[in-house]
């Protein structure tokens, strides 16, 4: 269960200045569409089944982050860290994820239909056959490294 709700969330946002903290926070289950967290240190935060839909994620430590069936279609992840990020079932699409530190991610079942991944790093991300790339082919039929 989370720990803070969406407006407990959205006023410490407020009071937090340009790179909030919320390293380790759990974040679970929580509606967060369209909240700004750019800059923010989300190192290992728990944002499991949480709705990112249109986020703004740039630039975000997310190393770590547990972020399983995450509903994050079209947010914006642009020169976000997501090293070692469990992003299994995630649904991406559309999202932007230009610049993005892939590296160790996990990707199992995520949907990234339409995702932009130019420039990303994507050493060593796992995938299986459930994973949707972003021109609809699945699992072993490509690659990240095909869309960087």
């Amino acid at each position: 269960m989370a720990e803070l709700t969406r407006k407990e969330l959205i006023l410490a946002l407020i009071g937090a200045g340009v790179k909030p903290r919320l390293a380790g926070v759990d974040l679970s289950a929580i509606d967060l569409h369209r909240l700004d967290f750019e800059g923010a240190n989300m190192r290992g935060a728990r944002l499991s089944a949480s709705n990112l839909q249109e986020a703004i994620m740039r630039s975000t430590n997310l190393t770590g982050a547990d972020m399983q069936v995450t509903q994050a279609p079209f947010a914006d992840f642009n020169s976000a860290n997501m090293t070692m990020a469990n992003m299994s079932g995630a649904n991406l699409q559309g999202a932007r994820l230009t610049g993005a530190n892939l590296t160790n991610a996990l990707l199992n079942g995520a949907n990234l239909l339409n995702a932009n991944l130019s420039g990303a790093t994507v050493a060593g991300v796992k995938f299986d056959e459930n994973t949707t790339w972003p021109d609809g082919k699945r699992g072993s039929e490509s690659s990240p490294a095909a869309y960087v």
